[in-house]
């Protein structure tokens, strides 16, 4: 596949680059990437994708645009109040890139269509504010063999994994369950800072650029946290022994997938 003229213009930034070149830029337009989630972390993950050219997006999210999401969620417009966020997202998308396909799914992602969800992408984006969803992501992609891009936003503070099968551990070698109900205050509960969604949702894309590419080293094996007030990032190195997990260990007791029954988005503390 030549690129045209004209993409050669629109991704000559990436093209100067001699980690991306023609050839990364190529990978870009070939790949799908899906999103669970079109909220704080989807919409500037989903911006950044649908820029960089990457081939085919999918984004899934049941919920209509609300007033209260747009101090955070700048993919949507005041104008789309209302409007089925995979739609409103999907405009945003295909305004900024016409070579991008956008697959929108306006559904509730759970235990019966996560895995034939995902089994179609290459790496997927868990932009969701729920413990359970979390957990449902990431055992998903541990049985589909889907490496993911994990992150969490709450207050002024952010976190960032990677999973890729067999290079290190997934989230639930890390936290092993979901906290108990009502342990943990919601956003609603708690606010968070919209441009918190910018820096960690970005960093996501990011994570799937370099994925592609083959460029550089992605966040697996480590968890990435920012605290805003204090303008600090921390690369915390994770346990390297994952035989023991209850979903990617050696004997596995979690082989079916669990729809977990506690609405909350707080930032769950490393044990």
């Amino acid at each position: 596949m030549a690129l045209t003229d004209k993409q050669i213009e629109r991704y000559s930034r990436h093209i100067i680059l001699k980690e991306i070149g023609v050839k990364g830029q190529k990978k870009l337009l070939n790949a799908k990437v899906l999103i669970i989630g079109a909220g704080g972390l989807g919409s500037p993950a989903a911006l950044y994708l649908a820029a960089a050219g990457v081939g085919t997006i999918g984004i899934a999210d049941a919920d209509v645009v609300d007033l209260s999401n747009l101090q955070r969620q700048v993919i949507h417009t005041t104008a789309n109040i209302g409007k089925a966020k995979v739609e409103s997202a999907k405009e945003a998308m295909e305004a900024i890139n016409p070579d991008v396909k956008v697959n929108v799914y306006q559904t509730f992602v759970d235990s019966t269509n996560i895995r034939e969800l995902i089994r179609e992408y290459d790496f997927i984006l868990d932009g969701t504010d729920n413990f359970p969803a979390k957990f449902l992501v990431n055992d998903a992609c541990v049985m589909e063999k889907k490496p993911f891009s994990h992150a969490g936003i709450i207050r002024f503070k952010g976190q960032l994994m990677t999973y890729v099968p067999g290079q290190g551990p997934c989230y639930r070698c890390v936290f092993k369950n979901p906290p108990p109900a009502d342990a943990v205050p919601t956003c609603k509960q708690a606010g968070v800072v919209g441009a918190m969604g910018g820096v960690i949702g970005s960093l996501q894309a990011m994570e799937a650029i370099k994925y592609i590419t083959g460029v550089g080293e992605l966040l697996t094996g480590y968890l990435l946290t920012y605290d805003a007030i204090k303008q600090e990032f921390h690369k915390v190195k994770l346990p390297s022994n994952t035989h023991s997990c209850a979903v990617c260990g050696d004997n596995p007791t979690i082989t079916e997938l669990v729809d977990y029954a506690q609405p909350t988005c707080e930032l769950k503390q490393k044990h």
